[in-house]
């Protein structure tokens, strides 16, 4: 199978100018225009010599090769594998569509393991391995697996970059959520930056998680410019 190709023949270029605009730090010339649920169908025909041969094949050219990965990583059953590809693809992940895709199941049954990843990750310079880090630990570490310790990983990141920035203040909004009395002290006690404390409490606002009495609350600790 020639994956370039089967992409292209794919291809809804209406749909690949809209994607366009969504993800405006990649050039649109690599974007093909191709929809999830039709990758999804795709990587589910690749069979596994492929997939190995692809996955060696970094750095992509198209923005839907990159989309693909990490489909075919979020679909692996087996754990060590998962993480050997997902760190051989980190570097190269260049957008917050295909940083936020990568979510393996496996990683429901190996947490334990997972988390330390999390932790090594959170700490890199590069920008999506960074936001990667922090959506795994908002899909995997906010309900039975939660621990307060672990809201240090993303209250200790420092940053400039937007697309950091806004992932830190989904996950914590997220927290909220779902964890309101363990998590009102981080911006109680002002442990994050003005833009992403008062982006927390923006969409924790916007959540119907959220109790009219928690968003009073929640407007109230909002930061002056």
């Amino acid at each position: 199978m020639e994956i370039i190709n089967e992409l292209k023949s794919l291809q809804d270029v209406k749909y690949r100018d809209f994607q366009a605009k969504l993800i405006p730090n990649i050039d649109k010339s690599t974007i093909i225009g191709v929809r999830i649920p039709d990758l999804r169908k795709l990587a589910k025909k690749i069979d596994e010599e492929q997939v190995h041969i692809f996955m060696q094949d970094l750095p992509h050219t198209y923005y839907e090769e990159n989309m693909l990965h990490s489909i075919l990583i979020s679909n692996m059953k087996d754990y060590d594998k998962c993480i050997k590809y997902l760190e051989e693809f980190l570097p190269f992940v260049d957008n917050w569509a295909v940083s936020d895709c990568i979510s393996p199941n496996v990683f429901k049954k190996n947490t334990d393991q997972l988390i330390a990843h999390i932790k090594l990750w959170a700490q890199f310079s590069h920008t999506y391995t960074i936001r990667v880090a922090i959506c795994l630990l908002m899909k995997y570490f906010l309900d039975d697996e939660f621990k307060v310790e672990y809201l240090k990983i993303a209250t200790d990141i420092r940053s400039e970059e937007y697309y950091i920035n806004m992932m830190i203040a989904w996950f914590f909004a997220t927290a909220l959520a779902k964890q309101w009395d363990d998590v009102i002290f981080v911006l109680e006690d002002n442990l994050l930056e003005s833009w992403t404390h008062n982006k927390t409490i923006q969409k924790a606002r916007e959540s119907f998680r959220i109790t009219p009495e928690q968003k009073q609350y929640l407007k109230s600790l909002k930061k002056r410019r």
